[in-house]
């Protein structure tokens, strides 16, 4: 009986480390060196993509590995972002939203209206959006994707952040980590409810 016990107690070990292994980790460094992603998010649009004509190398690069991550949902992605104006960020988000997973994007009221912002082309597609109505900034920078695989660091979703900044990203698999994103994501979800917001009162109240 103890052997039988000890060879399930080794068993579950093995598991446990198995699973430890298979979790996702890795650093981000920006700005991403060029390389080409029209093939990849082609291909994650479902069609058979002929080799893209573009001059920039295919090798894989920080920004690819970003694109790959975020396309790897299969359910839901929650999005705090201060500020997205990638266009293939934006591409991908949409075709995560063609796909039946569930997108929901929490953004700064005052740079979501920017030129080139992302947010505005999102929720014409009937992605969920809400944002702050205070006076200092939503100043997150973090995705969740499938409620178990943490996005975060310095990085907004910017052209400029991408190619330009010196940003990181750390990507983890954590339990222990993504669980208190998640509830700050839920927690600011129903803070910007729209029901919520006062200066649609004030409106009417002015009008």
């Amino acid at each position: 009986m103890r052997a039988v016990l000890a060879l399930a107690l080794a068993l579950g070990l093995l598991l446990m480390a198995a699973r430890r292994r298979r979790r996702r980790r890795a650093v981000l460094f920006f700005p991403s060196a060029l390389c080409c992603t029209e093939e990849l998010l082609a291909e994650a649009e479902g069609g058979r993509p002929s080799p893209c004509p573009c001059p920039l190398p295919r090798a894989d690069c920080s920004f690819s590995r970003l694109l790959r991550l975020l396309l790897s949902a299969r359910r839901s992605l929650e999005l705090c972002l201060f500020s997205f104006s990638s266009p293939e960020l934006g591409r991908a988000v949409a075709v995560l939203h063609r796909r039946g997973v569930r997108v929901r994007v929490v953004t700064d009221a005052q740079y979501m209206a920017l030129r080139g912002s992302q947010i505005g082309a999102l929720r014409m597609l009937g992605i969920q959006v809400r944002h702050d109505q205070e006076k200092g900034f939503m100043h997150h920078k973090f995705a969740i994707v499938d409620k178990k695989l943490l996005i975060t660091g310095s990085l907004n979703w910017t052209v400029e952040a991408i190619h330009n900044n010196r940003e990181n990203v750390v990507v983890m698999e954590d339990a222990e980590y993504v669980r208190p994103f998640l509830d700050e994501f839920e927690r600011i979800w129903e803070e910007y409810n729209p029901d919520n917001y006062t200066f649609f009162s004030q409106r009417k109240m002015n009008g």
